[in-house]
């Protein structure tokens, strides 16, 4: 199994970068805000960025060793690169353009990502998911040990976004080689990653499945970031074994998470039924207020309520009859209520 091995600090405009990685043969998400120093890891991969203080080595191998003084030409590391603006040749066709710098071949790559049809014509006249596919097919020409993608599905709508990144992950999952993809869009590195790092302002503060993350993310801004609802409070002992949160807000929630003082509470909108008036069951919290919005995303529909946004099927959206300015409950389980410790 090939492993990417990455420590290295580097100095950026506003803060220093830092950021120690090991990927194995796995897509790996850099996922956080712009300017996060996210472009800078990938750079610093390929040999584009000089870091300041590194030892970047793939299979124990030193790409970059700022001790000892190793530094591995770009074109000598073996590693593809997927720029953000796929840098497609426009004069060139597509076949063309996949065989450029291929160590052998191309015709093998053009079948796997199925632009055998569109072999003879040039990028302007196909579509940014065909567009993704030559780029990605154009990397693997090199044959390189490693590959890095750089906002893969930035430039794309949002209804080919959707399509394009169920064939990324196809795609990537069969190559069997480290990957490291990096994105300011959480469900982009989701839909495409095994693994997700949360870089702010240099720093990784978090890792893990996606799913981890949106379970149990460590700090307010992941919360945030990863889509969850999230309010800030007091936390304090209640009754039954239960955390009581006061609300910055005004309002109590509870649950069933130990933590005292100052807290983010994170619910998930998955975790919030809508109904016209509260639950007479254990459901511990339960917010009133008007509807903002409703947003259907598939066959589910994203409901605004007050700070909160629930996700519902379309049914149940329907059997309500819900609409916006409807009065209505958003209530939860104590269970399916986070506390995350904030800091000031």
């Amino acid at each position: 199994m090939a492993t990417l091995d990455v420590r290295l600090r580097h100095p950026l405009r506003a803060f220093e970068l830092g950021v120690e990685l090991a990927v194995g043969d796995e897509t790996f998400a850099l996922v956080g805000p712009s300017g996060a120093g996210k472009t800078t890891v990938l750079r610093a991969i390929a040999g584009l960025v000089e870091p300041a203080e590194a030892r970047i080595a793939l299979d124990g191998r030193a790409l970059v060793d700022t001790d000892t003084r190793i530094s591995v030409p770009p074109e000598d590391r073996r590693v593809g690169l997927v720029f953000q603006d796929l840098a497609l040749f426009p004069h060139l066709t597509v076949r063309e353009n996949v065989a450029f710098g291929a160590r052998d071949s191309a015709a093998d790559l053009l079948d796997r990502f199925r632009l055998v049809p569109l072999a003879d014509v040039r990028p302007a006249q196909i579509s940014g998911g065909e567009r993704q596919r030559v780029a990605l097919a154009r990397a693997l020409a090199r044959d390189p040990a490693v590959l890095l993608l750089d906002e893969p599905l930035s430039a794309l709508d949002a209804r080919t976004r959707a399509h394009v990144r169920e064939e990324l992950r196809v795609l990537l999952d069969g190559l069997a080689l480290p990957t490291v993809v990096v994105t300011h869009d959480f469900a982009d590195a989701a839909a495409v990653a095994d693994q997700v790092g949360v870089l702010v302002d240099g720093t990784v503060v978090q890792v893990g499945r996606p799913e981890d993350l949106l379970a149990g993310p460590a700090t307010p801004f992941v919360a945030d970031f990863t889509g969850g609802n999230l309010l800030m409070g007091l936390a304090r002992a209640g009754s039954d074994g239960l955390t009581d949160v006061l609300l910055d807000g005004g309002g109590v929630l509870r649950s069933t998470d130990e933590r005292r003082g100052r807290v983010g509470v994170v619910v998930q909108p998955w975790e919030i039924a809508v109904a016209r008036a509260a639950p007479s069951d254990s459901t511990q919290n339960h917010v009133h207020g008007q509807i903002a919005s409703l947003v259907p995303v598939g066959n589910r529909v994203r409901v605004r309520i007050g700070p909160l946004t629930a996700e519902i099927t379309g049914a149940s959206a329907e059997r309500l009859g819900l609409r916006r300015g409807d009065s209505v409950v958003a209530s939860w389980k104590a269970a399916g209520t986070r506390l995350v410790s904030y800091e000031e």
